[in-house]
C-alpha cells in the first residue's frame, strides 16, 4: 500500500492559528460576495429558502433529545417521518445537512431568519451534548442515535452508516461557523471532534481499515476542513485515520477499480483527499483526486453529468444496459461538484468547469420541482419515464438533504480569483462585490436563453486586473468579447480562458458573445444511441402524461415507482446530422424545438430538461435507419 504519510504541522498551527494551504489556488469567494438576480438559479434559490422555512427546528431536534436524556414530550413533538423517523438507523443526518443548507442560505441572501434558526438549534445541539455527557455518554458525543451503532461498527455487524451521519452533523457545525458566524458551533464541534478522537484511537490500523468498509462519509473531509480552520494538527491525523486505503491506493496508481462500488460512498473519500492536498502538499493525493474525477466526470458519467444505476458504478462498456429508473443519484452530483471545485482551483480549466456547468444546469437545476421546492433522489435514464419527488416531512433521504444545500450555494463557482485575476466562470446573473479590491462587478445575461452576457465593473477607481473569461467547450466557432462595444483581441490560452488585462474603470464594460447550437452526444460505447444538447443544456422529450400515477409522483420511497410501466417510446430516424438538421425553433417558446421528418411514429419536442417535470421524458434517444422506398 502507499503510504500517506501525516506530515507534522509547522509550530504556528500549535496555538490554534488556521492551517495555511500548501497549493497555490484560484479562490472562491465567499458567498456573501456573491448575490444572485433574477433567473432561474434565483428562482430555485427562493423555492428552497421557503422549504428551509418550513421545516420545524424542534422536530429536527427531537431525537437529539431523546438520545441525550433530555426531556421531551415525544408524540406532541410530532418526529419527522422516513429517514428521520424515530426506527430509522440514518435519523438526525438531516439535521447536519440543514445547518448547512440554512447557512449558505444566510451567506448567499443575507436572511437574518436563517441565521436566528442556525443560532437556536446550535444552543439546544449544544445541550443535548452537555445532558448526553452527563447521563454517562463518553463527553463530546452528540447524534439522534446512541452510541452504540459505532460500536457496530467497529465489531463489523450489522449497521447502516452512523459515521455518514456524524460527517452530516459535524460539517453543518462547521459551516455555521464559517458561513453564519457563530462561535459556538465550533466549540461543539470540537468538543464532537474530542469524541471522534477517543474512538478512533482505541483502534488499531488495521482495525479502524476495516471499520471503513462501512460508508462513512466524508469523514476525513471535515477533519482536515476542521485542521485547516483550527490548525490543530491532531485534526489532520484524525483525518487521514479515515483515508480508506482499499479505495484511494489504487487511484494514487491512476487504476480503476469502481466497477460495483456504491458510488456515492466513494466521491466524499476522494474529496477528502483533495482537501489533504491542498493542506499539505503531498501530491499523492493530488493524484487520487485527478484519477478519479477523469474517470467518473469524463468516462462513467451522463449527459446530465450525473452517474450510477441504483447507486453503483458499473463497467464503462456496458452503459446501454443500465438505462434504467434508478439511475443518477442526485448525491452523487452534488458530491462531484464539490471535488469538481478542488481540482478547479489547483488547474482552472474550462475542461473542469464545463462539467461543472453541465452537472449544474442539468442535473441540479433539473432536480427540484418548480411547483413545491421537492427534490429528487433519482434521474431515471429510462426514455419513458418521469422523475419521482420527495414528500415535505415523510422522505427526508440523503438527497434531500443535499437538495437542501444544492440550492442554497449556486453562487459558489460563478467567480473566482488570485491575486491578480479575476475569473468569470459561469454565465449566471449576478452581482460580485469583490471587498478586498473595491470592485463591484455586475453580470446581466438570460443565458441559456440567449447567447451572451454583460459584464458591467464599477470601481472606486482605476483598479489593475486580469479578466479572465471562460470559453465554454461547447462555444468553439463565434466566441468574441466586446470591450466597451468594440471588438477586442483576447486569444483563448491553453486552459480555455480569454484575458483582457488592463485598469478597469467605473462604467466599463465587457460583452461576451457565446452561441449555442445543436448537436448530439452518444451514449459512451452506443454511437446509436444520443443524447440533444443546446450549448450545454440537454435537451428532453416531452413524451405526455399517459399512464403516470394518478396521484402525482410525490413519495416517501424513492423506488416508489421504479416498477412502474413505461410505454414505448419514440425513435429518431437518420444519422446524428439529419436529426440535428430535422430540429425546428418552436416559435414563442426559448429553447423548445420540434422535430421534423425524423419522429416515428411521431414527431417530438424537445425542451430544457431542466424544464421537464410531471411528465413523461427521455434524454438518450434511438436512432434508426430510414426504410428503403419500395
Amino acid at each position: 500500500m502507499i503510504a500517506l504519510v501525516a506530515l507534522a504541522a509547522p509550530a504556528s498551527h500549535a496555538g490554534g492559528t488556521a492551517a495555511v494551504a500548501k497549493v497555490a489556488m484560484v479562490d472562491r469567494f465567499d458567498l456573501g460576495e456573491v448575490r444572485l438576480l433574477d433567473g432561474p438559479f434565483k428562482d430555485a434559490q427562493d423555492r428552497d429558502l421557503a422549504y428551509l422555512l418550513s421545516i420545524d427546528p424542534d422536530r429536527l431536534l427531537l431525537m437529539f433529545r431523546v438520545t441525550a436524556g433530555v426531556d421531551t414530550n415525544f408524540w406532541a413533538d410530532k418526529p419527522y417521518g422516513g429517514w428521520e423517523s424515530p426506527t430509522c438507523a440514518l435519523r438526525g443526518h438531516t439535521m447536519g445537512h440543514y445547518l448547512s443548507a440554512c447557512a449558505l442560505m444566510y451567506a448567499s441572501t443575507g436572511d437574518p431568519r436563517m441565521k436566528q434558526r442556525t443560532d437556536y438549534l446550535v444552543g439546544e445541539l449544544a445541550r443535548c451534548q452537555a445532558k448526553a455527557a452527563e447521563n454517562g455518554v463518553h463527553p463530546g458525543y452528540l447524534s439522534a442515535f446512541p452510541e452504540f451503532f459505532f460500536d457496530r461498527v467497529d465489531q463489523r455487524l450489522p449497521v447502516w452508516a452512523p459515521w455518514y451521519t456524524m460527517h452530516k452533523i459535524m460539517a453543518g457545525l462547521l459551516d455555521v461557523s464559517v458561513h453564519a458566524g457563530n462561535p459556538q458551533a465550533l466549540e461543539v464541534l470540537e468538543r464532537l471532534a474530542g469524541w471522534v478522537r477517543f474512538r478512533v484511537d482505541r483502534l488499531s490500523y488495521n482495525q479502524m481499515q476495516e471499520s471503513l468498509g462501512t460508508e462513512h462519509g466524508g469523514m476525513n473531509e471535515v477533519l482536515s476542513n476542521l485542521y485547516g480552520v483550527t490548525g490543530n494538527a491532531d485534526y489532520l491525523r484524525l483525518a487521514r485515520a479515515f483515508n480508506h486505503h482499499e479505495v484511494l491506493d489504487p487511484l494514487a496508481h491512476g487504476e480503476d477499480r469502481l466497477d460495483g462500488l456504491h458510488a456515492n460512498t466513494q466521491i466524499p473519500k476522494v474529496t477528502g483527499a483533495a482537501r489533504q492536498y491542498e493542506l499539505t502538499g503531498d501530491t499523492v493525493y493530488r493524484d487520487i483526486a485527478v484519477s478519479f474525477w477523469t474517470e467518473v466526470a469524463l468516462r462513467r458519467s451522463h449527459a446530465i453529468g450525473g452517474d450510477s444505476d441504483d447507486e453503483h458504478f458499473f463497467p464503462t462498456s456496458d452503459f446501454a444496459s443500465h438505462l434504467s429508473v434508478i439511475t443518477d443519484e442526485t448525491c452523487n452530483t452534488y458530491n462531484m461538484l464539490k471535488l469538481t471545485e478542488h481540482l478547479f482551483s489547483w488547474d482552472p480549466t474550462s475542461v473542469t468547469m464545463d462539467f461543472y456547468e453541465r452537472g449544474l444546469y442539468n442535473q441540479i437545476l433539473a432536480s427540484q420541482d418548480p411547483d413545491s421546492g421537492m427534490v429528487t433522489y433519482f434521474i431515471p435514464m429510462k426514455p419513458g419515464h418521469f422523475k419521482t419527488y420527495a414528500t415535505p416531512e415523510n422522505s427526508f433521504w440523503c438527497c434531500v438533504g443535499t437538495g437542501m444545500e444544492n440550492h442554497a450555494k449556486y453562487g459558489e463557482e460563478v467567480y473566482g480569483h488570485d491575486a491578480s485575476s479575476l475569473y468569470v466562470n459561469l454565465f449566471i446573473p449576478s452581482v460580485l462585490e469583490w471587498k478586498e479590491r473595491a470592485v463591484t462587478l455586475r453580470q446581466e445575461t438570460r443565458f441559456p436563453y440567449e447567447g451572451s452576457s454583460r459584464l458591467a465593473f464599477d470601481c472606486a477607481s482605476p483598479v489593475r486586473l486580469a479578466l479572465r473569461i471562460r470559453q465554454p467547450g461547447w462555444c468553439r466557432a463565434g466566441f468574441a468579447l466586446r470591450l466597451n462595444g468594440a471588438a477586442v483581441d483576447a486569444p483563448v490560452d491553453a486552459s480555455g480562458y480569454a484575458t483582457i488585462d488592463r485598469e478597469w474603470r467605473r462604467g466599463d464594460t465587457v460583452d461576451v458573445v457565446l452561441p449555442m447550437s445543436l448537436r448530439t452526444e452518444p451514449l459512451p460505447g452506443n454511437p446509436q444511441m444520443v443524447a440533444i444538447f443546446y450549448g450545454p443544456i440537454v435537451l428532453a422529450g416531452e413524451l405526455g402524461t399517459e399512464g403516470m400515477p394518478e396521484h402525482g409522483t410525490f413519495a416517501w420511497d424513492q423506488k416508489a415507482f421504479e416498477k412502474w410501466p413505461t410505454p414505448e417510446v419514440p425513435v429518431l430516424v437518420g444519422d446524428p446530422a439529419s436529426v440535428v438538421a430535422s430540429l425546428r425553433p418552436v416559435d414563442g417558446e426559448p429553447l423548445v424545438f420540434r422535430t421534423q421528418g425524423a419522429g416515428r411514429p411521431r414527431e417530438v419536442t424537445l425542451a430544457p430538461f431542466f424544464r421537464i417535470h410531471h411528465q413523461r421524458y427521455a434524454i438518450y434517444w434511438p436512432l434508426a435507419q430510414p426504410v428503403a422506398a419500395q
